[in-house]
């Protein structure tokens, strides 16, 4: 399974605030720092904001800010927020699969999906920013210092 690019993001958006409390990034920060384009990083912000796992405040002092509802956001959650319900095979699409009616590989598949959810259901945001993710992301996520 292959998360989509808008997924990583918002994980990572999400770590990465959880480990900066003196500084409120902006979007177009974050985005730079992560190398993606504004428009997408905007997009993913927009999404964890109408989630309730961060907030963006507009104008001088504003920047991103996670919530405690961020802190504590499960990953499972999250990715299933950004992944959606969707098959992971496509059996009734524009040529549906001859096998449809009695093809045991689409349950199998979908329980996997579930499995794959529900082992990062009880993994937290918090969870993933201990040491020594928690530190290495501080290194990252420091501005470089003028030359």
């Amino acid at each position: 399974m292959r998360l989509l690019r808008s997924t990583d993001l918002a994980l990572r958006v999400l770590m990465r605030l959880a480990v900066i409390s003196e500084t409120s990034p902006t979007t177009r920060e974050v985005a730079e720092s992560m190398d993606v384009p504004y428009t997408h990083a905007a997009k993913v912000v927009a999404e964890l904001q109408h989630m309730g796992l961060l907030l963006a405040r507009r104008g001088r002092g504003g920047g991103l800010a996670l919530t405690e509802a961020g802190r504590t956001a499960s990953v499972g959650v999250v990715v299933r927020a950004f992944e959606g319900d969707g098959e992971v095979v496509e059996c009734e699409g524009e040529t549906p699969c001859p096998l449809r009616a009695g093809c045991r590989l689409r349950g199998a598949l979908r329980r996997a999906q579930e499995a794959f959810y529900a082992s990062l259901d009880p993994v937290t945001i918090a969870d993933m920013v201990a040491a020594p993710t928690g530190p290495l992301l501080l290194d990252i996520s420091r501005a470089p210092a003028p030359s």
